[in-house]
């Protein structure tokens, strides 16, 4: 390694005021989390997760998390895409829109989702009406809870990679007679892999996390719609030590979603 690339360039040292608020920040964001290492009922930990209540939670947060991931990219990627390529007007409102769920509280966008597919909702009675089927507490309900809160994380990554994407190569396969969708699929996609796979990465923790819009729109019902964090949140109230050992699975899903995201292939993403 040259010299030039191990020393720090002139003026890069950081200003020593701000050591302090950065050692109080990085205090303020790791002290809940060795809370709970040093809390965790370690010793009882296999039994706790060994659960029946606990795996049926467990199985249901993954299954959901990764439908609704999937559901994210069957329709985030066109989106994104649409946001990036598109110089319509009024495209600019559209982004803002539909990355809105990224601010918008988690209860609220439970309760927009009742107002919307619920019994009595714009499209949901209509639903009951024609087919005799409900979507609200019903696991369906979860993933689609799931995936209106998580979606917009993989639409912001990839479309932030399509905008830089080197658009060269995509002119170069449409001179030689590829057509567009050939192009996206065989020399676009490519491109954006990475970030792809690290806004897959950030959605699927995202939507695993979900909790607000979840007991919002599906309930809070065991085999059903009770998902792990739901689960916790019953337990921290009656069973603290078998909360603190689901929060720590959490907890360790959430470090291996980081992990990945810092993985070498995933790197040259936007993210």
């Amino acid at each position: 390694m040259r010299a030039r690339d191990r020393d720090p360039q002139p003026g890069s040292r950081t200003p020593w005021p701000m050591l302090l608020p950065a050692l109080i920040a990085v205090l303020f964001l790791l002290l809940p989390l060795a809370g709970l290492l040093l809390r965790a009922p370690w010793a009882d930990l296999p039994q706790l997760l060994s659960e029946p209540e606990v795996l049926q939670a467990l199985r249901l947060s993954l299954f959901a998390a990764t439908a609704a991931t999937g559901l994210s990219l069957v329709l985030g990627v066109p989106l994104a895409f649409v946001l990036a390529r598109s110089r319509r007007p009024g495209i600019s409102v559209l982004r803002a829109l539909v990355t809105l769920p990224l601010v918008l509280p988690p209860v609220v966008g439970g309760v927009a989702l009742l107002l919307a597919l619920g019994r009595r909702g714009i499209v949901g009675q209509h639903l009951e009406a024609w087919f005799g089927y409900t979507l609200p507490f019903t696991t369906t309900a979860v993933v689609i809870a799931e995936t209106f809160v998580a979606m917009p994380f993989l639409v912001v990554a990839v479309e932030g990679a399509l905008r830089t994407a080197d658009r060269g190569l995509e002119e170069a396969a449409a001179t030689l007679g590829s057509k567009p969708f050939a192009t996206f699929r065989r020399v676009t996609l490519p491109l954006i892999a990475p970030s792809l796979i690290a806004g897959s990465v950030l959605t699927w923790a995202r939507a695993l996390g979900e909790f607000g819009a979840t007991i919002t729109f599906a309930g809070n019902f065991p085999g059903t719609t009770q998902t792990m964090p739901l689960k916790v949140y019953l337990l921290i109230q009656n069973d603290p030590d078998a909360g603190i050992a689901l929060s720590l699975v959490m907890l360790l899903v959430s470090v291996a979603a980081l992990a990945l995201l810092r993985n070498r292939w995933i790197n040259g993403g936007a993210l």
